[in-house]
């Protein structure tokens, strides 16, 4: 049985082959006798900025068992059940919608169960997409239905492609071992913050559509749900663009959180929507080998990996919070509108996280009490007008209002520049938002200076705006995840209010796949 050796250390650039002597030196027993040694966990330890240490998990077998000392740092390895998905006969009619996480592995899970469906994605296909988007950067050129929220791989594609999740499911492995099987690098198994970056994240994601498309499954991209049909209140259909209608029996819908339009289009239809809290604010850029040194300390190892970080502030008295979010080393600040007439910034890192710059989304809590009206649509019309104010103040073309950190403080001048493309016009950010949000967010910006000194800098830049952090609203499901008002409809990931990020959204759709085929066994068994 192979055992767990926690909290072995090396310095940065040791060599890993060097992890066989401290495991062996751990386990009591000589090197010789440890047949195998594999990589768990992987991570940086910068608590001492001038003893940083690589702090390794491993797993072990060795030749005699009975001289390993347990305890502590050391422990058996549990093997681990066995996966089974039993092949499911089924003349079911389902239909998913979105090629984002949650729709490609709840594809992928039903694979797993021997069943197919119609998958729709409003978008092109990622090599299409990502020419399109690489001219809306370049020119401002924005198409509604090919841009970074829509598109095969959802908004994630254009992202760092961080893995990294809150959520505890047994089915996080499941995700990471499928997505390396379809080109993400092997070391996401093991890394503390695992990632993939936005450019092996394409080659993934047109991986699993060729998987899928093998295994019977029938994709159509370029197709956009206008409409559902209803038997009773019952789904029994799909309208595609306004023309062709699909019969369903099951509508797994897994949209996006940008997905403004098929909100309406449910809201329409009677479905239960209700408005949910997310976060809104603004992009800010340091150079990355500022954020090295607040980090790591002066001169860091360059075998170090570029540095993160993760910051929160709450105020008591008000109850909001502002935090960082999606933080990006070695990336660039991208355009990712949606809508014409609306700037919203983000950020994206390649594989390597080999830019100049650092980014990160800094955010302040908004909930339905600051949306105006009690439509469960009210949040989009938040975000919307937050947008609309961006495009104004940049003077249109999808340029991006910026303005110096220090400047946004009211703590003196800063240069302004950003990797955003079209381009930035300098002004002042502090009327775009809503005044609770911007005080917030200068009280937060101060608090993380606190934290990591050196955060406030006449080399950082601000960017507007940033408003699509998580879905505005949620589509309640009952506890067998299907629609509490419309049985057939199973709301899922991201967009219907249910996951945050690559990985939740992935478990998600996973989660209701299971539920699917689970229905469809009990189904199938009944007398």
């Amino acid at each position: 049985m192979p055992f767990l050796l926690r909290n072995l250390t090396l310095s940065p650039g040791e060599e890993e082959r060097l992890l066989l002597a401290l495991a062996a030196a751990k386990l009591g027993v000589p090197e010789s006798a440890v047949t195998s040694l594999s990589l768990v966990r992987k991570g940086v330890d910068a608590r001492k900025k001038g003893k940083i240490k690589l702090v390794y998990t491993v797993q072990v077998t060795v030749k005699d068992e009975s001289r390993v000392k347990e305890g502590g740092d050391v422990s058996r390895v549990e093997p681990a059940a066995r996966e089974e998905f039993p092949k499911l006969a089924s003349k079911e009619r389902i239909v998913i919608v979105g090629m984002g996480p949650a729709g490609l592995f709840a594809a992928l899970r039903l694979a797993e169960y021997g069943l197919c469906a119609l998958v729709l994605e409003r978008g092109r296909e990622v090599e299409k997409r990502a020419a399109d988007v690489s001219r809306f950067w370049r020119a401002g050129e924005l198409l509604p239905e090919s841009n970074v929220q829509f598109g095969e791989g959802g908004a994630g594609t254009f992202s760092d492609g961080k893995l990294t999740t809150r959520v505890k499911d047994e089915n996080c492995g499941w995700v990471l071992r499928q997505l390396v099987h379809f080109g993400a690098p092997p070391e996401i198994l093991y890394a503390a913050k695992p990632h993939i970056g936005t450019d092996r994240l394409r080659a993934v994601v047109k991986g699993i559509r060729q998987r899928l498309i093998s295994s019977g499954f029938e994709i159509r991209f370029e197709s956009r749900v206008s409409g559902i049909g209803l038997s009773g209140n019952r789904v029994s259909a799909v309208t595609v663009n306004e023309t062709s209608e699909h019969p369903c029996d099951t509508l797994l819908l897994a949209p996006g959180h940008s997905a403004r339009d098929t909100y309406a289009m449910l809201h329409r239809a009677g479905v239960k929507l209700e408005a949910k809290p997310f976060a809104v604010g603004l992009r800010v850029e340091h150079p990355q080998a500022l954020i090295d040194e607040i980090q790591y300390g002066r001169n860091p190892h360059p075998q170090l990996p570029p540095a993160e970080y993760a910051q929160a502030y709450n105020n008591e008295k008000t109850g909001r919070s502002a935090y960082s979010f999606c933080m990006c080393p070695g990336g660039v600040v991208v355009a990712a509108a949606s809508e014409a007439g609306g700037v919203v910034v983000n950020g994206m890192s390649g594989y390597r996280r080999n830019g100049p710059g650092a980014n990160s989304a800094l955010v302040v809590t908004v909930g339905p009490a600051d949306f105006p009206g009690a439509s469960p649509l009210s949040g989009i019309a938040f975000q919307r007008d937050l947008e609309r104010r961006a495009f104004a103040a940049g003077g249109g073309g999808y340029l991006a209002p910026a303005q110096s950190l220090m400047s946004f403080l009211g703590e003196g001048k800063g240069r302004v520049a950003s990797s955003y493309r079209p381009g930035v016009v300098e002004c002042e950010l502090t009327p775009l938002l809503p005044a609770a949000v911007a005080a917030t967010l200068k009280e937060g910006i101060r608090h993380f200076d606190r934290k990591m000194r050196g955060f406030m800098s006449a080399e950082a830049t601000l960017t507007a705006v940033e408003t699509r952090t998580s879905a505005p609203l949620r589509i309640p499901r009952a506890p067998d995840l299907q629609s509490v008002s419309h049985p057939g409809l199973y709301p899922t990931g991201e967009g219907a209010g249910y996951a945050g990020g690559i990985m939740s959204a992935a478990l998600d759709g996973i989660r209701v796949a299971d539920a699917i085929a689970a229905r469809l066994r009990a189904e199938s068994q009944k007398p």
